[in-house]
């Protein structure tokens, strides 16, 4: 390379920076927009409000593939940390959906995940689901409740079993100790809800065999 071709070069460097610049700008931007379309996406069903989470689900997917274009073109931003969690942040969403909707979850390959990024994400679900739990217990004990400490059960299963190294997994093996500490939290939940709905049951049948007391006051023995 002689004097002629370096300054060549040069420009063809600073070329090239400023559209990864350029790129890495527009994907901090997308970034937050999913993580803020994945949250309320998850405040939404948490609130009732299906057709919201689904639309908000919608909005996400679209941010999620713009950010997974990014794959080929420049690497070192797609798996840069902020574009990770922020693709984290959206399996979160989408598997708390489904699974409060009872639908089928979609797999890694379906949302074009790496599974380090969809596991951590299917982690994070368990707190949503414990969260709705209480919210069901608030009402007193549910099947519904039951159902979904099934799922976290599953996911714990799942975890619990998967022993690399962080490297491959993001870190998994902290969420995983996080994972246990809720079900086992959980599950003391509905066991007690459970027992409180057996005694106010068995309190209404003990009080149906009763006899009815009269309001009429009682004779004088005296008479």
């Amino acid at each position: 390379m002689n004097l002629e071709d370096f300054s060549a070069f040069a420009r063809q460097v600073h070329a090239a920076l400023d559209a990864l610049n350029q790129a890495r700008e527009g994907a901090l931007t997308q970034a937050r927009q999913l993580t803020r379309a994945s949250a309320y996406a998850i405040r939404a069903i948490h609130r009732g409000e299906a057709a919201q989470a689904d639309a908000f689900l919608a909005q996400a997917r679209d941010l999620a593939e713009q950010l997974q274009g990014l794959a080929q073109t420049y690497p070192q931003i797609f798996y840069a940390g902020y574009t990770q969690d922020a693709l984290k942040e959206y399996a979160e969403a989408t598997l708390t959906v489904a699974i409060i909707q009872n639908r089928p979850l979609p797999t890694p390959e379906a949302m074009h995940l790496d599974y380090a990024v969809y596991l951590n994400g299917l982690a994070e679900v368990v707190g949503e689901l414990r969260r709705r739990c209480l919210d069901i217990l608030r009402q007193g004990y549910s099947a519904e409740a039951e159902r979904l400490l099934g799922w976290m059960d599953e996911i714990y299963n799942l975890l619990v079993t998967l022993d690399y190294p962080d490297a491959l997994t993001n870190n998994l093996r902290r969420q995983t100790d996080l994972v246990r500490g809720i079900v086992e939290r959980t599950r003391g939940d509905l066991t007690l809800s459970l027992r409180e709905e057996r005694l106010q049951q068995a309190l209404n049948r003990l009080a149906q065999q009763l006899p009815e007391t009269s309001d009429e006051p009682a004779p004088d023995s005296r008479l």
